[in-house]
């Protein structure tokens, strides 16, 4: 049986020439080996399957009745590494904090350690000399380990 560190080794000496990033590897109970890679540009179905040949070539006894599949992340699933929060600065985003609330609005930034992102939200406040609440925009910060999902929002605007 094939161990997810050989898998890993493999994947990221492919990664070492590309501009990709491993964002997870799963060895599923059916006999499955899932392995998400990740870019700022997007996945190419071509870098998927020549990742899933050099697996195939190095691999291939090992892998033995296991199915791999070679895919990108998902563009509408929740963050899993850090290098997903920086490639979405600047983008729409939903987080689900870890009391259940969804918040929505641009990623502004990462922390240089990676523990802590800034999101732009709107939200209603008093403002001076209105007499009904007006939309502002406010910073809210959160912690990567205090809240359970962050992912793309995707809009079709």
């Amino acid at each position: 049986m094939i161990d997810k560190n050989t898998i890993e080794s493999v994947v990221n000496e492919w990664l070492a020439g590309n501009e990709y990033f491993l964002v997870d590897v799963v060895m599923a109970p059916d006999d499955r080996i899932v392995i998400e890679i990740d870019h700022a540009d997007g996945v190419w179905i071509e870098d998927c399957a020549e990742l899933s040949r050099l697996l195939q070539e190095r691999l291939g006894e090992e892998l033995g009745d296991y199915e791999l599949e070679v895919g990108s992340a998902g563009i509408g699933q929740p963050f899993k590494v850090l290098q997903q929060y920086r490639n979405y600065v600047g983008k729409d985003v939903e987080v689900m904090t870890s009391d259940g609330k969804k918040v929505q609005g641009l990623l502004k930034s990462v922390s240089d350690d990676g523990e802590e992102f800034t999101v732009v939200v709107e939200e209603k406040q008093r403002v001076e000399g209105k007499k009904r609440p007006q939309l502002v925009s406010v910073d809210r910060t959160f912690r990567r380990a205090d809240v359970k999902y962050t992912k793309y929002l995707l809009s079709f605007k």
